[in-house]
C-alpha cells in the first residue's frame, strides 16, 4: 500500500515538474517579429536606397522598380550590381609581363627579403598596374525594364511616380509599386538560394499596351580599382549571342576574351526576345497579358534545362531565408525606451540580411561584396574575420566553415607556401590581396601586413568550438600547424636582448607606419602569442606534444610596448599619441584586448587608461566601419558597456548605417561589409560573454532589457 501510494505520489510530482519548466522557462525570442519589424521602405530615387536580393555567392540589386533599370542615376550610390563567386575575367597579357616584375628586395634584419609592391620604374610599373588589375570580378548583366512614355520617348527616373518599396529580409523579398504617367507597376523580385537566379512577377496594364518590357544588357569590365556595371563602351572588344530561342525561354552567352558565360532566360507569358542596343536583348510580351513572370540564371557552364521559374524561385527562397532566421542565434532589443536600442537592433537585423547574402559564399569575399568591384573585386585575407568570424558566434557555424574550404584548395595552399619560401620562412604565408586562386595582388601596403596570417587559427578554432571532436581537428590539422610554422619562423631573435620581435618589414592593422621602420606592433603581438598558443592545444588536444620552437618563440616574444602608462601603437612608434597621423585610421591596439583575449601579456589598467585616451584623442572622422565595433569589443571586456554601445552607435559618417543597411563610407565606397560583420560580433560578445565571464550581457548597459538565444561566447 505503501509503495502504492508512493507510486501514485511520484507520478503527480512527475506531473508537477514537468509542467513547472514550461511555464519557467524563458519565452523563445518572436524572431520574425524581430526581423519583420525592421523592413527596408524606399519611397524616393536616392541612388544610396538600391535594394538586393541574393544566396551568398551570388547577388542581383535592384533600382525603385524592382529590377535593374537605371544603372547610370545609381552608379554614383549603391550600383547595380550582378555579381557572381564563379564571375571573373583578365585581359589578355599581350606584354607578356612576369609578377617578378613587381618583386622589391628589401635587406630587413640584415637579410634579403622580397615583397611584391607597387613598383614605380618604367617598364615595372606597367607589370604592377597589370597585376594588380588582373584577374577582376565580373558586373554579369543588367536587367531592367524599357518603359515607354505614351509619346513614345523611353522614360527616365525623373518619370517614376508614386514609389513604394519594401524589402522583407524575413522572405528575402523585394516588392514594388511604381506609376508610369498614371498607370501602376506592381513587381515582385526574389533572389533563388540554391541557384545563381533572380526572378520576378511584373502586374501591370502596361504590358498589354507595348510599354512595358524587359531587358539583358551586358556591360564591359573596366578592370579599373571600381566597377559599378555601367561601362556600354568597347562594342566590338565582347560577343553577346542569343544561343537559342524557343517557347518561354532562351540562352545568351557573352565572350570576353577567353572568359564565357551563360544566361538563361525563362518567361509565363507570350514574348519574343530579340536584339535590342549593342549587347542588348529585349524581352517583348505579347500584349494578351498583364501578367509577366520572368526569370534569369546566370552560369559559368552552358545551361541545359530552363532557368527556374518564378514560382520556384520565390519558394525556394522563402524556404531557405526561414531557415536561416530560425536557426543560430537571435537578439531581441525590444521592450526599451532607449531610442538607440531600437536603431541597435535595426544595424543588427539588416547585417544579418546583407552579410547572409555577400559573404556566404565558398571563398572569401570582397570588403563590397556582390554589389560592386572595390580593389578590382579581390578579396582581402584580412578582411576575412571582418566577414565572416561573427557566423559562429551567431551559432551558425557552417557558414563560416563554407568559405574556409577556399584555404584548404591545394592552388591556395601552393601559393601561401611559395610566398613563404620566397621569403625564407617556414609554413604558409597567407597573402592580403588575393583572387579566387590564391594568387597574390601586388600592393606597397598589404604585402606588408601579417595580421591575416591568425585569422585561420582563429577559424579553425571556432569551428572546433563548434564541433569538438576528432574529425575537425584532422580537417584543419594541416592549415593550423603550417599556418603556425609561418608565425614562429617570422619573428626575429634580437641576441643582444634575448628577444623575438616582429618586423622590421611589418606595417600593422593601422596602416599609418612605414614598413622598413616598423616593429612590434602591439595588436600583432598579442594575436601572434594567442594564435601560437592555440596550435599548441592542437597538438595537445591530438595526444601530440607540444612544439619545442614555437614555446620557445612564446616565452621569449617581446613585450607589449607602452610608455607614460598607455600601451603605444608599436614599439617604434614611441610618438603612437603626439604624431596627429598615427590617431587616425583603425585604433588597432584595442584589438589587444577586445578582439582578442586575455593571454598574460595584458595589463588591465594599462590597457583601461590607453582605451580612455584613444576614446578622448582620436581622429574619429578618420576611421573605417569595422574601427567602432572593435571599440565597442575593448570596452566590454573591460566593463564599459556604456561606452561599448556609445562606440558601436558613434555618430561619424563612416558608422551610418544606411536604411537598407548597408555601412556608409565614403562616396567610392558607399557600402562596406567589414563595418556589418564587425558590428555582429562585438554584439555577440556584448551579449554572450567570453570565456571566464560570469556577467550577464557584460557590454549591455544596465538599464537596457536585452533577450538573446543561442549566440556563442568568444574566446
Amino acid at each position: 500500500m505503501e509503495r502504492g501510494l508512493g507510486g501514485e505520489a511520484t507520478r503527480l510530482g512527475f506531473l508537477l515538474l514537468t509542467a513547472l519548466p514550461l511555464a519557467a522557462q524563458p519565452t523563445p525570442i518572436d524572431r520574425q517579429a524581430v526581423v519583420e519589424r525592421h523592413k527596408v521602405h524606399v519611397t524616393n530615387t536616392d541612388s544610396l536606397n538600391s535594394l538586393t536580393v541574393g544566396n551568398g555567392r551570388f547577388a542581383f540589386t535592384a533600382d525603385v522598380t524592382g529590377l535593374q533599370t537605371f544603372p547610370l542615376h545609381y552608379e554614383k550610390g549603391l550600383p547595380l550590381g550582378t555579381e557572381s563567386e564563379w564571375g571573373w575575367h583578365r585581359f589578355s597579357n599581350k606584354e607578356g609581363y612576369k609578377f617578378d616584375q613587381s618583386l622589391r628586395t628589401y635587406t630587413l634584419n640584415g637579410r634579403p627579403v622580397s615583397y611584391s609592391v607597387q613598383v614605380k620604374t618604367p617598364g615595372n610599373k606597367e607589370a604592377v598596374d597589370y597585376f594588380r588589375a588582373n584577374p577582376h570580378r565580373l558586373q554579369l548583366g543588367n536587367l531592367g525594364f524599357v518603359i515607354v512614355k505614351k509619346n513614345g520617348q523611353p522614360a527616365i527616373i525623373q518619370d517614376i511616380k508614386d514609389i513604394h518599396q519594401e524589402l522583407n529580409p524575413w522572405t528575402g523579398e523585394i516588392r514594388s509599386h511604381f506609376a508610369m504617367e498614371g498607370v501602376g507597376v506592381d513587381v515582385l523580385t526574389v533572389g533563388h538560394q540554391t541557384q545563381d537566379a533572380v526572378a520576378v512577377r511584373v502586374e501591370s496594364a502596361l504590358l498589354k499596351t507595348g510599354r512595358l518590357r524587359v531587358a539583358l544588357r551586358f556591360p564591359f569590365p573596366t578592370a579599373a580599382w571600381a566597377d559599378m556595371g555601367t561601362d556600354y563602351s568597347h562594342n566590338e572588344a565582347h560577343k553577346s549571342v542569343l544561343a537559342a530561342q524557343q517557347a518561354g525561354r532562351a540562352l545568351l552567352t557573352h565572350q570576353l576574351d577567353t572568359t564565357r558565360y551563360f544566361v538563361a532566360l525563362a518567361w509565363s507569358a507570350p514574348a519574343k526576345l530579340a536584339p535590342g542596343r549593342p549587347h542588348e536583348f529585349v524581352l517583348t510580351p505579347g500584349r494578351v497579358s498583364a501578367v509577366l513572370e520572368v526569370s534569369a540564371q546566370f552560369a559559368p557552364h552552358k545551361i541545359i534545362a530552363a532557368a527556374p521559374t518564378f514560382a520556384a524561385t520565390r519558394a525556394n527562397s522563402r524556404q531557405q531565408w526561414l531557415a536561416f532566421w530560425r536557426s543560430g542565434g537571435a537578439v531581441d532589443f525590444g521592450g526599451n525606451t532607449d531610442p538607440r536600442a531600437a536603431e541597435l537592433e535595426r544595424r543588427v537585423v539588416l547585417s544579418q540580411y546583407l552579410t547572409r547574402m555577400h559573404n556566404a559564399g565558398s571563398q572569401p569575399p570582397q570588403e563590397t561584396g556582390l554589389l560592386l568591384n572595390s580593389w578590382y573585386g579581390r578579396p582581402h585575407l584580412e578582411m576575412h574575420w571582418w566577414h565572416a568570424a561573427h557566423f559562429a558566434l551567431w551559432g551558425r557555424p557552417e557558414i563560416l566553415e563554407k568559405s574556409l574550404t577556399w584555404y584548404a584548395r591545394p592552388d591556395v595552399q601552393a601559393e601561401a607556401r611559395a610566398i613563404a619560401q620566397r621569403q625564407g620562412y617556414a609554413g604558409w604565408r597567407w597573402q592580403k590581396m588575393t583572387d579566387p586562386w590564391g594568387a597574390e595582388g601586388p600592393s606597397s601596403v598589404g604585402a606588408f601586413l601579417i595580421w591575416q596570417q591568425p585569422h585561420t587559427i582563429y577559424f579553425a578554432e571556432e569551428a572546433y568550438r563548434a564541433h569538438p571532436n576528432a574529425a575537425t581537428l584532422k580537417l584543419y590539422q594541416e592549415r593550423v600547424s603550417q599556418t603556425a610554422e609561418f608565425i614562429a619562423s617570422y619573428p626575429f631573435f634580437e641576441k643582444e636582448k634575448g628577444r623575438y620581435i616582429l618586423g622590421k618589414g611589418v606595417i600593422p592593422a593601422q596602416e599609418r607606419f612605414k614598413a622598413e621602420d616598423t616593429f612590434n606592433p602591439t595588436f600583432e603581438l598579442v594575436y601572434w602569442h594567442w594564435a601560437l598558443e592555440t596550435a599548441q592545444k592542437w597538438h595537445e588536444r591530438q595526444g601530440q606534444p607540444r612544439n619545442a620552437q614555437w614555446d620557445n618563440v612564446l616565452a621569449k616574444l617581446a613585450k607589449l610596448p607602452e610608455a607614460n602608462g598607455v600601451y603605444l601603437a608599436a614599439e617604434s612608434a614611441p610618438d603612437s599619441y603626439s604624431n596627429p597621423e598615427y590617431l587616425t585610421d583603425h585604433p588597432a591596439v584595442l584589438g589587444a584586448l577586445g578582439f582578442l583575449p586575455a593571454t598574460g601579456q595584458q595589463d588591465l589598467a594599462t590597457m583601461r587608461r590607453t582605451f580612455d585616451l584613444i576614446w578622448q584623442d582620436w581622429s574619429w572622422d578618420k576611421t573605417w566601419g569595422w574601427d567602432f565595433p572593435l571599440t565597442a569589443m575593448t570596452a566590454t571586456r573591460l566593463g564599459l558597456p556604456e561606452k561599448a554601445v556609445d562606440a558601436l552607435l558613434m555618430p561619424v559618417r563612416t558608422n551610418t548605417y544606411l536604411p537598407n543597411g548597408h555601412n556608409y563610407q565614403e562616396g567610392r565606397l558607399p557600402l562596406y561589409l567589414p563595418g556589418n560583420g564587425g558590428l555582429l560580433a562585438a554584439v555577440a560578445l556584448m551579449c554572450a560573454g567570453y570565456d571566464g565571464c560570469q556577467e550577464e550581457n557584460p557590454g549591455i548597459p544596465k538599464s537596457w532589457h536585452v533577450r538573446w538565444e543561442g549566440l556563442q561566447k568568444m574566446p
